[in-house]
């Protein structure tokens, strides 16, 4: 059992690392071509520097992946999970307060582990293209408010949890079922007041005439905006993008500063009736149903699986606290995680050209949200030549070539007023 496992770990690794690699060939090999429909707005000098800054995050990435990966493997399958499970029971003898402390304890660890991966990322990649703009001394306050709120959120979490296990040991998997999907949702509310102000100053939108567009958007698609921030991104980097938060009467919408200054106000109000189309057609409500219902599928399976007992005997241990347990069944729900990512992927691509359907039937402007994609692509050097497998196993969008093609072709329309909708204020 444990050679399968191993072996099984080991094969998806291997596969993951086989398709990007496939990815990066392929840009290799067509990477200084200019894509259909992206003529006089991207060059050979901006290819180039598609191509190296992708090159060199990759092998980044590839390289942190490798070293949390051997890290990964030695943890669970040389003893040494049993022998930090052993440490902290001897430190807490509560089994919540012991849970606590071993989940909060691995986080700040893989924390730790990724500083250096992080720090070269920002300092060397980033600012070596251009996009670094934050200083050493803002990057450690935002890593260590980063650490606070995770290490926080995990304790919470975890004491929750467990005392559901303790008060109905037959039933646990619905109760803490129950538990995660109220912080989920608990989360959607606080996190626009409490988590996002400690990393961003929020202030009204600068730019003259963008937020009555924008309140202008909102009432073509029958909802209310409650209110139109901007916030301070140029002072880490100068990645562009614009977002929707909060949910209810806490939903916000979030311009980075760098995409005011990117844009023009068509292309933002276009950018933003995609966002819009989102909530129109209901994704948010079917991710949020899908991911609960996996997650009720998953606990209830845990339930079973350490009711089994077998658990433990999967990475060679005798007996292994539940905490432990659940890391052993993560790296089993990652094997699994692998064979269905192609399907959302396929889910997320559906509802990304959907979004884009409705924006142009929202905004009657499809040129506006075209434009919009390859000032995004150009700014934020992303690449345009993505191999199709590796498209199809991972994009969560459509590439933007195929993305900016169907849109070019749209007809620009008549924007009608939609119906009834719902609120977002």
């Amino acid at each position: 059992m444990i050679a399968a496992l191993l072996a099984a770990y080991l094969l998806v690794l291997t596969a993951e690392y086989a398709l990007k690699a496939l990815n990066l060939r392929h840009l290799k090999a067509v990477g200084h071509l200019v894509p259909e429909g992206f003529e006089g707005e991207v060059d050979a000098a901006t290819l180039a520097k598609t191509s190296a800054y992708t090159f060199d995050k990759s092998r980044v990435a590839l390289v942190e992946s490798a070293v949390e990966s051997a890290i990964f493997l030695l943890f669970l399958f040389a003893g040494w999970l049993g022998v930090y499970d052993r440490w902290i029971g001897s430190l807490v003898a509560s089994p919540i307060g012991g849970g606590v402390l071993f989940f909060v304890g691995l986080t700040l660890i893989q924390s730790v582990l990724g500083i250096p991966f992080g720090a070269y990322d920002t300092f060397r990649i980033e600012s070596r293209h251009g996009f670094n703009a934050t200083t050493p001394g803002l990057w450690v306050a935002d890593l260590v408010k980063g650490l606070a709120v995770s290490a926080a959120l995990i304790a919470l979490v975890t004491a929750g949890a467990l005392g559901l296990v303790r008060w109905s040991p037959g039933a646990w998997w619905l109760w803490v079922w129950g538990f995660f999907v109220g912080v989920s949702v608990l989360m959607l509310f606080l996190s626009p007041y409490v988590i996002e102000p400690l990393f961003f100053r929020f202030q009204p939108v600068q730019k003259e005439g963008i937020e009555e567009e924008i309140r202008r958007l909102m009432d073509k698609a029958g909802l209310t905006v409650g209110r139109v921030f901007q916030v301070d991104a140029s002072r880490r980097s100068r990645h562009s993008n614009a977002y929707f938060t909060g949910i209810g009467r806490v939903k916000r919408v979030v311009l980075f500063d760098t995409l005011l200054d990117q844009m023009s106000p068509a292309e933002i109000v276009a950018v933003l009736a995609h966002e819009v189309g989102h909530w129109k057609r209901r994704h948010v409500i079917q991710r949020l149903g899908l991911t609960a219902g996996l997650a009720l599928a998953g606990l209830y399976l845990a339930f079973r699986l350490v009711g089994w007992g077998g658990v433990p005997g999967l990475v060679g241990l005798d007996a292994a606290s539940l905490p432990a347990q659940a890391v052993i069944l993560w790296l089993v729900a990652g094997i699994a995680g692998f064979f269905v990512t192609p399907f959302f992927s396929a889910l997320s691509r559906r509802n990304e050209r959907e979004a884009d359907r409705f924006a142009c039937e929202l905004s009657g402007d499809p040129g506006a949200l075209a434009s919009a994609l390859i000032k995004l692509s150009r700014e934020n050097l992303a690449n345009l030549h993505p191999h199709p497998l590796y498209a199809a196993f991972y994009l969560s969008h459509p590439p933007v070539v195929e993305r900016v093609r169907v849109l070019r072709a749209a007809r620009p329309q008549t924007p009608a007023r939609s119906g009834a909708g719902a609120m977002i204020s």
